[in-house]
């Protein structure tokens, strides 16, 4: 029998800098939510406006032991790593990069972003690997905006960035199963939104307000769910545009030791991560 999911925690994101000084909101990991089994952190970086000559972005940097997802709304950069992946993202497309047994990645504004200036805004999730694929090869995929499935209703839609939803399969492979939808709600609109049962379950509201039940949801705010019940429902109070993401995921329940841009499941695998930095087995860009 379908059941609706509860509220189980709400958190407030905090506002930082990163990659090279880039704003970003960071609902985690923080203080009290280091992560969310299976994502270790979300970022949404923007909305900022460029002048010509400003924009920056995150030169190179080492990854290993997860997937790094970058999904744009506005703007334009450029993705290289050290295994020949990459390509430049336009607003609306997504970049599934898989580090795997690591790689050296590059994320910098588009040429026409540092030239001109412009809006940049996004997301940046990173996905755990479970143990047993912790040291898979690095993988590329690029999903552009007109191949993200998309459900549309009364006063707004969802976009499929990864998994099955309204009949709907993204084309992202992933290694264990994820769901990640951005819902638009106009307004007024009401949207009902599928999760696996037993899956973990969050929503991230970017823009506008949302009224969960009797709570109501203020932009930068994350709200993560009880594990039973296989829907949430959503409803726009305010008067503007209502965006938000819900992702959802099977737990991996593993250990997890994180450093830097390296996560994996021992202090040891750590060490021999920066082992491998240093001693370049992670490659070089344009090498």
């Amino acid at each position: 029998m379908s059941k609706l999911r509860s509220i189980s925690r709400r958190v407030n994101s905090i506002r930082t800098l990163e990659g090279g000084g880039f704003p970003v909101r960071r609902p985690f990991p923080i203080q009290g939510q280091m992560q969310f089994d299976p994502f270790l952190l979300l970022d949404h970086f923007g909305p900022v406006e460029w002048e010509p000559g400003e924009a920056i972005g995150a030169p190179n940097h080492p990854h290993r032991g997860f997937q790094a997802v970058t999904y744009l709304l506005q703007g334009g950069n450029l993705h290289l790593d050290s295994h020949g992946g990459g390509g430049a993202l336009g607003p609306g497309d997504v970049q599934w990069m898989t580090a795997g047994s690591g790689l050296i990645h590059s994320e910098l504004p588009s040429d026409e972003i540092l030239a001109n200036g412009g809006v940049m805004e996004g997301f940046q999730l990173w996905v755990n690997l479970p143990q047993s694929h912790k040291l898979i090869p690095p993988e590329y995929q690029e999903l552009k905006a007109d191949k993200v499935p998309v459900h549309r209703f009364e006063k707004g839609l969802v976009k499929v960035i990864a998994g099955t939803a309204f009949g709907l399969t993204s084309p992202v492979k992933t290694v264990t199963p994820i769901g990640y939808l951005h819902l638009l709600l106009t307004p007024g609109g009401k949207a009902q939104l599928p999760v696996i049962e037993g899956h973990n379950a969050m929503i991230y509201l970017a823009h506008g307000q949302a009224r969960l039940g009797e709570a109501l949801i203020s932009e930068g705010e994350m709200v993560a769910f009880g594990q039973k019940g296989d829907w949430v429902e959503l409803i726009n109070p305010g008067l503007d545009e209502l965006s938000l993401l819900l992702l959802s995921g099977q737990p991996l329940n593993e250990p997890i030791y994180r450093h830097g841009p390296f996560v994996m499941n021992s202090p040891e695998e750590i060490a021999q991560a920066f082992e491998d930095y240093r001693s370049g087995k992670m490659g070089r860009i344009g090498s």
